[in-house]
């Protein structure tokens, strides 16, 4: 098991990963929860038919009273109703201040269950407990949220947790579209900070499919990353917004989707693309490293299908709305080169001819 420190202005919290971790709550983590007077899981519906007996027997031995909320699996969760649902749940469950949260799911219920922690009572402590590779960006950092109809994540607060859990037990019975979302940002986290990482990841073989052990080391490298950026930027002023490489773009997708029919991991492979040729006017990136990236992409069961799907009028009013937009301008995180993110606004007219370049590059390169 590894474990490493997240440290930001007014809060220190460690991060453990590996077989195992939920032991640690009968004993690293025994005096929080002996000060806590109940104990509440907010857990995805399909994680919890097949993990919630491992998390539950855990907290067993605590002693604790646990209640347990059963939440819509996904990007469903992430809705204002289901939001309000919670806080009903745990009012009538009698929590009160002294409570603690554990969000059991991928990255949506850890959003989810983070905020809802973060409002209930003006802000209670939560653990994260993620069960999916992609989990391994949003459970680290603190940022929580919601989805509304018009953007994704446009309703949230900064919380941080108390812990995080991550034990990698649970990726076993992991899909293959789950294997690839959490690889994305994995791969973005090599991309914004080092250049032989990010060409280790480009040529290794078990990338989509990779093995326990294998994962568990790169895993730790991205929350690393993550860890530092947090740590010099807790609310993202400035060099935090680097984490959003390829997210402009792909949260358009995402949303224009519907949030679900696509894996958020997949739209950002699908924006990284987008920001890669942005990075060639922008910055230094070379025209043959996008192109090999998108053929990695393609070789690793990414699809970039949905590019064709909608009007660049429609994805522009979801750029929009993006959270790094303003005064009406988008700012987009491009790379000067691989491992040196920046932020460049970017017009509406460069919008759209890169829009329409990344379909005539895709068709070109045999990708779709």
């Amino acid at each position: 098991m590894e474990k490493l420190t997240v440290s930001v202005k007014e809060h220190t919290y460690n991060v453990h990963v590996g077989s195992n971790t939920y032991e640690l709550f009968a004993t690293e983590y025994a005096d929080l929860i002996s000060s806590t007077d109940k104990i509440g899981i907010i857990a995805d519906a399909h994680v919890a038919k097949l993990h919630l007996p491992l998390l539950k027997d855990a907290l067993a031995k605590t002693g604790r009273e646990i209640s347990v909320k059963i939440v819509p699996g996904g990007e469903r969760c992430k809705t204002p109703d289901v939001y309000v649902e919670c806080q009903s749940f745990l009012l009538k469950e009698g929590f009160t201040r002294n409570s603690l949260l554990l969000a059991f799911g991928g990255g949506a219920c850890g959003d989810l269950t983070g905020f809802v922690a973060a409002t209930f009572m003006r802000g209670i402590r939560f653990i994260q407990c993620p069960t999916t590779v992609l989990a391994h960006d949003s459970a680290v950092g603190g940022k929580t949220a919601i989805n509304m109809p018009e953007g994704k994540n446009m309703v949230g607060s900064f919380h941080q947790p108390s812990a995080v859990l991550f034990d990698t037990d649970v990726f076993k019975t992991l899909p293959a579209s789950e294997m690839r979302s959490g690889m994305a940002e994995l791969i973005k986290h090599a991309f914004i900070s080092d250049a032989s990482w990010s060409d280790e990841l480009l040529n290794e073989q078990q990338f989509s499919a990779p093995s326990i052990e294998w994962l568990q080391k790169e895993l730790l490298q991205g929350i690393k990353v993550k860890a530092q950026i947090v740590g010099e930027d807790e609310f993202e002023h400035s060099t935090r917004k680097f984490l959003n490489f390829g997210h402009t773009f792909g949260h358009a997708v995402e949303a224009a989707s519907g949030f679900g029919s696509l894996s958020h991991g997949e739209c950002v492979m699908i924006g990284m693309g987008y920001a890669f040729i942005l990075s060639e006017k922008h910055g230094d990136i070379p025209s043959e490293f996008t192109n090999r990236y998108l053929r990695f992409a393609k070789h690793n069961g990414y699809t970039f299908e949905s590019v064709f799907s909608y009007s660049f009028e429609e994805l522009l009013s979801y750029m929009q709305k993006d959270k790094k937009a303003s005064f009406g301008k988008m700012n987009f995180v491009l790379l000067k080169e691989v491992g040196q993110p920046f932020v460049q606004e970017i017009s509406t007219a460069q919008c759209l001819e890169v829009f329409e370049e990344f379909k005539q590059r895709l068709e070109s390169g045999g990708i779709v």
